[in-house]
């Protein structure tokens, strides 16, 4: 009896192994659209952080099996206005557009964690309404971050999704979807 018992935890822990592999495993896409708090450009928000990251699994069956390496993009976007001491309002919109390259490990069943790099193209346009013509501009640069993620799918396409570190945002959250 204690071997077949044995056998069957045996049996029900390399399922949830096989599970594990399955949410990052070679060629799956993984879409995340979010919603950010912790805006790090400061000002009222027009329209909130939203975000769009796609991930694609380029190599899976790392450590053990549970791990997997993804490449993909990301896009962001927000607006917000400004009034400092009572001044003159101003609007602005920020855009960042981004590659991202990330490490998998899924610890537990259902629950993929994942931490890597972003090398982005920040776009910031603001404009004033100073005098009579007013004022505007547009700057842009290169950026870089780390991020530090983690999905739970509660089903095994659909699932929610929190990241912290390099964004519009400095906390992300939203829904994931595998494809």
């Amino acid at each position: 009896m204690k071997k077949f018992l044995l056998a069957a935890l045996v049996f029900v822990g390399s399922l949830g192994v096989a599970n594990a592999q399955e949410i990052a495993s070679k060629g799956t896409s993984m879409v995340n659209l979010g919603i950010g708090l912790g805006y790090r450009f400061g000002g009222s928000m027009s329209v909130p952080p939203l975000s769009v990251a796609y991930d694609y699994s380029l190599k899976s069956g790392l450590i053990d099996g549970n791990g997997a390496i993804t490449l993909g993009g990301y896009l962001a976007y927000t607006s917000a206005n400004y009034s400092y001491l009572g001044g003159p309002s101003t609007s602005a919109s920020h855009t960042v557009l981004g590659v991202r390259g990330m490490f998998h490990y899924q610890f537990v069943p259902k629950l993929d964690t994942y931490a890597g790099l972003m090398l982005g193209y920040h776009i910031a346009s603001a404009s004033s309404a100073t005098g009579y013509y007013g004022s505007s501009f547009v700057s842009s640069g290169f950026d870089m971050g780390v991020v530090l993620g983690a999905r739970y799918f509660f089903t095994p396409r659909i699932g929610a999704f929190t990241e912290l570190g390099y964004s519009l945002p400095y906390w992300n959250l939203g829904v994931t979807f595998k494809l």
